[in-house]
């Protein structure tokens, strides 16, 4: 792999109920444990919101790439993620869903670009294989 970006992070006090911060002071977050998790639900995020965001952030560029590289367009088009943490057999695991609108498509242009995406989206390779992703196409 040539290395075009790398991202870093430093997170302190006792992992889920801490404090998250990058070196460039562009992300400073107090972390939580959610009531679901056996936590307080107190105000900071959780590993699953900042890997829904990411998630989906990183999907909806590879879904504009994919559409301009083809010609076609995902203008106005939205993703909604869904970043589920639940007990398997072997331990706990991760669920994602993305619901994925574009606006001025049929379902079937809706179904392709989505899963041209998925092909070429890091965060899709990176999880394929690895945990269930449930990829779902609107047509706005």
């Amino acid at each position: 792999m040539k290395v075009m970006y790398t991202a870093e992070a430093e997170v302190t006090g006792e992992g889920r109920k801490g404090y998250g911060r990058t070196p460039d002071d562009r992300l400073n977050v107090d972390l939580s444990v959610p009531k679901g998790l056996g936590g307080d639900d107190g105000p900071g995020t959780n590993p699953e919101q900042l890997f829904a965001v990411g998630y989906a952030a990183c999907f909806h560029g590879a879904l504009k790439k994919v559409a301009r590289e083809s010609g076609d367009s995902a203008d106005g088009s939205t993703i909604d993620s869904r970043v589920s943490l639940g007990s398997a057999d072997d331990g706990l695991s991760l669920a994602v869903e993305l619901e994925v609108t574009i606006p001025g498509k049929t379902q079937e242009e809706a179904q392709k670009l989505v899963e041209a995406a998925h092909q070429v989206c890091p965060y899709s390779r990176a999880t394929r294989g690895n945990i269930e992703v449930i990829l779902t196409a609107k047509n706005g």
